[in-house]
């Protein structure tokens, strides 16, 4: 790591942080430090990163927004990438919108409403990046964004830089590639259609609107914590168990929706784990239905 750290300082990384708490990083407000923190500003900084980080056999772990994350008590070895400002972009060519990693996905919804765009209604409340959100496959409302991508430029574990179409991609249900062949998004662009203005912009409030009223956003979160089960909703199964307030430390099943835990302010990573550990437990046991946690973990357990 030190002759690592000693070449990093060589090149022009961006901003370099060292054992950096990553709590204020993530929506959830968890997080041990990171050995470092990068926080690239573009995307030749990035590439060089990577191939740096290879050729000395390093780990890296990809930050992006801290949403639909939880980062262990004990904060992550080696190195944490977030893209920076430079990836805080956005372009509109006709019904396409060119986006970088690092934009709010909510923004994307609101300035696509506004031109009359329609296909990101459905994005209208996630609290994530665009580079998150194509990792992930972010969706709600029935659509997702595999309905509407058409390309992502993508910084490989190699330091190689491809474009990856939809086929490329492998979407499925909250899953992409990228779970299985490690690397950043950069950028990704969207195809949308051109519809109402009016209409676009009520569904997309309506669809906020909804989200405010039934889950906890003004508390520390991140979003659903576990998958849907085919053909039924981890929210009402975890309701129905009884397990809505339950509380472990500082963490707890929200009141407001089930399948979302939330720090009630001095919540930590085990605490959280635990409470998943027990849904999971009690939902096995009860409707023989195991969960599948929707958020990443990661770091040193």
């Amino acid at each position: 790591m030190e002759q690592f750290l000693a070449e990093l300082r060589t090149i022009d990384a961006g901003s370099v942080k060292y054992n950096e708490p990553l709590a204020a990083y993530t929506t959830w407000k968890i997080g041990g430090p990171a050995d470092v923190l990068i926080i690239p500003d573009t995307q030749d900084q990035l590439v060089a990163v990577i191939r740096l980080l290879r050729s000395y056999g390093l780990p890296w772990t990809n930050l992006g927004r801290g949403s639909n994350l939880l980062v262990s008590d004990k904060g992550i070895r080696g190195v944490v990438i977030q893209p920076g400002e430079g990836f805080d972009y956005v372009r509109f060519d006709g019904n396409l919108v060119h986006a970088g990693a690092a934009y709010s996905l909510i923004k994307l919804a609101m300035l696509a409403s506004r031109r009359g765009l329609s296909g990101l209604e459905f994005a209208g409340g996630i609290p994530g990046s665009v580079g998150g959100a194509v990792y992930m496959n972010a969706g709600a409302h029935g659509s997702d964004v595999s309905r509407i991508f058409k390309s992502a430029d993508i910084v490989l574990e190699t330091g190689e830089l491809v474009r990856f179409g939809a086929e490329e991609m492998s979407f499925s249900y909250r899953h992409s590639c990228l779970h299985d062949r490690p690397g950043i998004v950069t950028g990704a662009v969207f195809e949308l259609e051109e519809g109402d203005r009016n209409e676009i912009s009520a569904v997309l409030a309506a669809n906020k609107q909804r989200r405010l009223d039934t889950q906890p956003l003004t508390q520390p979160c991140a979003g659903s914590v576990f998958r849907n089960p085919p053909n039924d909703h981890a929210a009402r199964l975890i309701q129905e168990a009884g397990l809505k307030g339950m509380r472990q430390g500082g963490a707890e099943v929200s009141t407001q929706h089930a399948n979302f835990i939330v720090n009630t302010g001095q919540a930590t990573a085990e605490d959280v784990l635990t409470l998943m550990k027990t849904i999971q437990q009690t939902i096995k046991e009860r409707y023989g239905i195991q969960l599948v946690a929707e958020v990443l973990v990661v770091g040193e357990r």
